[in-house]
């Protein structure tokens, strides 16, 4: 990575001037967000949307660093869609509409000019369809606009001493839910308890994919023999059960993005894609 990269997303953020940034809480939006801070001259605020299906884990990662980084943050509950309740093959796009809409709202009330994300410039790569959303909605992405890949935001965040350099993709929790299938609280709240039981038990970014009463863990590489090594190993079957899982299952080819999607993916060339 250079500083010509780094200068260009300060020129890009100061064109902005003022504007909202979408904040989940990973690598991509802590960054940018952070960069915008440094500015000073900007009028920013970060805004996190809350909502059954995004792990509490990351909500409360979001309302940390902003915490101590003295910046400006709301938090915006919305419920789950009707439009989702049924896990339908266009969810991304579906729920990308549904947040940022929300947040362009909130903009418009409170006087900002932009939506800004955290999407990079290896997101462009792999068709994703909640970009389709976000350029119906003109969400500006900064880091993308600028050409930061993913391995120069890790960079650059190492850099710079934030915590979250290495932390692992977290995307929402229906993506843990064959499509077609019916989303309730309970689940998504059996899902979030199970991959935070994960989490503290050494094996952060862990999926906990559901089937029926099964709990299907994927593990990043280099867990799955300590996981299937671990001394604790019939504590956490015991925990995950208690949770309400019949049946736990490790998979043995691990974490691995899309392992939900369908064979044909040619459902709806504006509306389907690869997530994680």
């Amino acid at each position: 990575m250079t500083k010509n990269i780094i200068t260009t997303l300060d020129t890009i953020l100061k064109d902005l001037e003022s504007f909202i940034v979408g904040f989940s809480g990973g690598v991509d939006s802590t960054v940018v967000l952070y960069r915008a801070k440094l500015l000073n001259s900007l009028k920013i605020k970060a805004v996190t949307i809350r909502t059954i299906y995004i792990p509490a884990r990351e909500i409360s990662e979001a309302t940390e660093f902003t915490k101590s980084h003295g910046i400006d943050h709301e938090i915006i509950d919305l419920e789950l869609p009707d439009n989702m309740r049924h896990n339908p093959i266009e969810r991304c796009y579906l729920c990308k509409k549904t947040l940022f809409t929300a947040l362009a709202n909130f903009a418009g009330e409170n006087g900002f000019k932009y939506v800004i994300d955290g999407t990079n410039a290896d997101d462009s790569a792999d068709f994703r369809p909640g970009l389709t959303a976000l350029n119906e909605l003109n969400v500006r992405s900064p880091l993308a606009e600028a050409g930061l890949t993913k391995s120069d935001i890790r960079e650059y965040a190492k850099k710079e001493g934030l915590p979250i350099w290495d932390k692992p993709a977290m995307a929402c929790l229906l993506t843990r839910i064959p499509y077609n299938t019916e989303i309730t609280d309970d689940t998504l709240q059996k899902i979030d308890k199970a991959e935070n039981l994960l989490f503290e038990k050494g094996y952060p970014g862990a999926r906990v994919r559901v089937h029926g009463d099964v709990a299907r863990i994927e593990c990043l590489l280099g867990y799955i023999d300590r996981i299937f090594n671990d001394p604790r190993r019939q504590d956490i079957v015991s925990e995950l059960k208690k949770i309400g899982f019949r049946y736990i299952s490790l998979d043995m080819e691990g974490y691995r993005t899309g392992s939900m999607d369908p064979e044909n993916k040619e459902y709806d060339g504006k509306r389907t894609g690869r997530i994680t």
